[in-house]
C-alpha cells in the first residue's frame, strides 16, 4: 500500500513525539524509527480474543514528530462497522502497542510497534487524524475536512519485558516514587474530574439520583507471547461477568497502606490476593524440572555390574563340565613288593551338560509421545532402563535364582537347569554350611571359618552377603563393648575372603530343604569358576520396530545364554535354619 496514493480509509498520527506524558516520560523522535514502512494490524481496543477484533492494518511512517499511520479496513463486518464510525466522527482516538523498549532518564528512546488500535480515549495529546477517504461507487476518492484531535495514551506499563500498550493502560513503573497527591497533580482538569468521579462511586457504593451509580469495568489480562499487559480504561465497555467491587472499608485499608508504604500501586497489589485477583495461581510460572531426565528408583545395584563382569564368558551356549572324584579310596596310590599284583586305579568320571534360554525385556513407546517429549531423549532413557533391568535380572538367577514360582509363573521364570543359581546348585559344586536356629552370629561366623576348609574354588573368593547378616557381623562386641572388627577389610580378613559385597537381593530370601527351611546368609565363591555361555547372535542385543497400524515404536532387549559352576566344592553357601 502505497501511502502517497490515498488507497486508505484514513490516516493520522499513532503518536507523537516530543509530548510529555501524564506519568512524565517522553518518546523522543524516532523512537519508532525500525517500523518505517512496515504494515502492521489495526485492531479494536487492543483485544485480541477474537478474529473481528482485527479491523484491518496500518502502514507506519516515521516523521521527525511522530510515527504515522495510513490505515485500511478489511471487509469484514467489525471493520466495516468500525469504517462507519471513524466516517462520522464517534471513533476520533488511535493508540499503539510496542515492546521492546530502551529508556533513559524517563524518554523512551527505542521500541517496536506490534499493532495500531482504535481506542475511546487516552493521555497525552498531540495526534489527529488527518482526513477520512470514502471510495464511491463511480471510484472516484473523497477526503473529508473534518478533523479531530485524538489521544495516543502513552501511559507506559513497564513489565519485565519492557513492555507499552497505548491509550488504556495503568501507570505502572515511576509512580511508586510520589505521594498520591503528587500523582494526582500531573492530570488535566478532565481527567481529574474523571477520577474524582470513580472514587466517589467506589466510597459510595450506591446509587443516588444526583448521580447514577457507573459500572467499574476492567479488561481481562491480554497474553501475547511472553509478554502481558494489563489493560483498563473505566469508560469502555467491559464483557458480561461481574466484577468485584471494593467495599468502602477495603478501599480505607488500601489507602492506609499506600500512605505508609509510600506507593498506592504496591498497597493495591499487597491486597490483591484478599480483593482483586480470584485466581491468582494461573499467573505463577510452571514449574521447572531440577533433573535433565526422571530419576531411576531402583534396588542398590552397586553389585550387579560385579557379578556379570566376574563370571567367565564362553562362546558356547552349551556349557559341559567333566570331573574326576579321586576322593575314593580306590584312587589313592599303593605301594609295591616284588612279585606282587599290580592293581589298577578306578575312579568315576561324571560330566553335567547346562543348556541355554533366552531373557529378554520388551518395550514400547506410542510416537506421539516421542515427538512431545522434547525435554529429554526419552527413547534412549528407555534403553538405559532396559539394559539395566536385564543385568540385575541375569545377576540374579546367577547368585540366588530370579525367585519366581516353578508353577505359577512359569512362564515367565528363568529355568534353574538353564542359569545354574549357586544358592540352590547341587552340593557337589556348591558345599552348604549351615547354622543352627539357635546360632548367634559369633557362631556364623565360627562356622564359615571351619566350613572353609570344603571350598576348592579357584584363587582367593569373595563373600556376597545379606544386608542384615552384614550389618550383625560388624555390630559384635567384646566383653569390654568395642566393636571386634571396625571395617569391613577386618571382617573380611576374619573370614578369608578378598572382598565382601553386599546384595539386597538375599534378604529374607528361604528355601525348603526336606523338614527344615533356611534363610540364606551368603555365598561365598570366585564367579571364574562360574561360566556364562552364548553363542555368536546369542549375547545382548537390541531389536526395534514400528507397528504402522498403531503407530507404536517397540524395543527387545534380549540374550541367550546359559550359566553354571563347572568346578566341584568352588562355592559356600551359608545358611541358616528357621525351623
Amino acid at each position: 500500500m502505497a501511502k502517497n496514493d490515498k488507497k486508505f480509509d484514513f490516516s493520522g498520527y499513532a503518536t507523537k513525539a516530543n509530548v510529555k506524558c501524564g506519568d512524565g516520560r517522553v518518546i523522543l523522535p524516532n523512537a519508532f524509527k525500525d517500523n518505517d514502512g512496515m504494515i502492521v494490524p489495526l485492531v479494536w481496543q487492543h483485544m485480541h480474543n477474537e478474529p473481528s477484533n482485527v479491523l484491518g492494518h496500518a502502514l507506519l511512517e516515521n516523521r521527525d514528530d511522530g510515527m504515522y499511520a495510513y490505515a485500511l479496513f478489511n471487509d469484514t463486518q467489525s471493520g466495516q462497522d468500525a469504517k462507519l464510525l471513524v466516517k462520522h466522527g464517534d471513533i476520533n482516538a488511535l493508540s499503539i502497542y510496542a515492546n521492546s523498549l530502551v529508556e533513559k532518564s524517563k524518554s523512551v528512546i527505542h521500541g517496536i510497534i506490534r499493532e495500531v488500535s482504535l481506542v475511546l480515549s487516552g493521555q497525552n495529546p498531540g495526534a489527529k487524524i488527518d482526513f477520512v477517504s470514502i471510495s464511491h461507487a463511480d471510484g472516484s476518492i473523497t477526503d473529508l475536512d473534518d478533523e479531530a484531535i485524538i489521544y495516543t495514551g502513552l501511559t507506559l506499563d513497564i513489565t519485565k519485558e519492557e513492555v507499552v500498550s497505548h491509550a488504556d493502560d495503568k501507570v505502572e513503573k515511576g509512580s511508586e516514587d510520589k505521594t498520591i497527591k503528587e500523582v494526582l497533580e500531573t492530570l488535566s482538569e478532565d481527567q481529574k474530574t474523571a477520577v474524582y468521579a470513580v472514587i466517589n462511586e467506589i466510597l459510595d457504593g450506591s446509587e443516588t439520583e444526583e448521580e447514577p451509580k457507573k459500572e467499574l469495568k476492567q479488561s481481562n489480562l491480554d497474553n501475547e507471547g511472553d509478554e502481558a499487559v494489563m489493560k483498563h480504561n473505566v469508560f469502555e465497555e467491559g464483557n458480561s461477568k461481574p466484577r468485584r467491587v471494593l467495599t468502602p472499608q477495603e478501599f480505607s485499608a488500601i489507602l492506609v497502606d499506600a500512605h505508609k508504604m509510600g506507593s498506592f500501586k504496591e498497597a493495591f497489589l499487597a491486597h490483591a490476593g484478599t480483593y482483586g485477583i480470584d485466581n491468582i495461581s494461573v499467573l505463577f510460572p510452571d514449574a521447572q524440572s531440577v533433573m535433565d531426565e526422571p530419576f531411576l528408583y531402583a534396588r542398590d545395584m552397586a553389585w550387579v555390574d560385579g557379578v556379570i563382569a566376574g563370571t567367565r564368558h564362553s562362546p558356547f551356549s552349551r556349557i559341559k563340565s567333566a570331573y574326576a572324584d579321586i576322593t575314593v579310596e580306590s584312587a589313592r596310590a599303593l605301594g609295591y613288593v616284588t612279585g606282587a599284583l599290580k592293581k589298577e586305579e578306578v575312579f568315576a568320571l561324571l560330566t553335567r551338560t547346562t543348556t541355554p534360554q533366552t531373557i529378554y525385556k520388551k518395550q514400547k513407546l506410542d510416537r506421539d509421545d516421542i515427538v512431545d517429549i522434547t525435554d529429554m531423549d526419552v527413547v534412549a532413557w528407555m534403553k538405559r532402563e532396559m539394559r539395566m533391568m536385564l543385568n540385575e535380572e541375569l545377576a540374579r538367577a546367577v547368585l540366588i535364582s530370579d525367585g519366581r514360582d516353578p508353577v505359577a509363573e512359569a512362564a515367565d521364570k528363568i529355568v534353574e537347569t538353564n542359569v545354574r543359581p549357586i544358592w540352590k546348585d547341587a552340593d557337589m559344586y556348591a558345599h552348604k554350611v549351615q547354622v543352627t536356629l539357635a546360632a548367634t552370629v559369633a557362631d556364623s561366623i565360627d562356622a564359615v571359618i571351619v566350613g572353609r576348609i570344603n571350598y576348592k574354588g579357584s584363587g582367593s573368593p569373595t563373600l556376597y552377603a545379606s544386608p542384615t547378616w552384614l550389618s550383625d557381623m560388624l555390630l559384635l562386641k567384646d566383653t569390654q563393648g568395642y566393636r571386634i572388627y571396625k571395617t569391613e577389610a577386618e571382617l573380611a580378613s576374619a573370614l578369608r575372603v578378598r572382598a565382601i559385597v553386599e546384595v539386597p537381593l538375599m534378604e529374607n530370601q528361604t528355601r525348603e530343604a526336606g523338614v527344615t527351611d533356611y534363610k540364606l546368609l551368603g555365598i561365598i565363591v570366585n564367579l571364574r569358576d562360574y561360566v556364562l555361555g552364548a553363542d555368536k547372535g546369542g549375547q545382548v542385543s537390541l531389536f526395534d520396530d514400528f507397528d504402522i497400524d498403531y503407530n507404536q515404536y517397540k524395543y527387545l532387549m534380549e540374550t541367550r545364554v546359559s550359566g553354571a559352576l563347572v568346578i566341584p566344592k568352588s562355592a559356600l553357601v551359608i545358611e541358616k535354619a528357621t525351623t
